[in-house]
């Protein structure tokens, strides 16, 4: 799905934790998230600590958005 919409002309970025399905389905730019059930989020902390984590990885998906990237990308994320 994510290559048909590129090959549109619309960038996707694809978040998520099982980065060689990501890697393999042809995915061209990655966001690595957190878990299977809670891909932005970690219930054991603090509501303060999911929002900052989940901004965090939203900017960095959004920065991954405009990249021009000329092969398959996984972004960093520092938290």
């Amino acid at each position: 799905m994510v290559k048909e919409i590129e090959r549109a002309g619309l960038p996707v970025v694809q978040m998520c934790n099982l980065l060689p399905v990501a890697k393999t389905t042809g995915a061209n730019r990655i966001v690595p998230t957190i878990s299977i059930p809670y891909p932005l989020g970690d219930p054991k902390t603090s509501r303060e600590e999911q929002n900052k984590l989940r901004y965090h990885r939203v900017g960095v998906a959004l920065s991954a958005l405009t990249s021009d990237i000329q092969e398959q990308t996984v972004f960093k994320v520092d938290i």
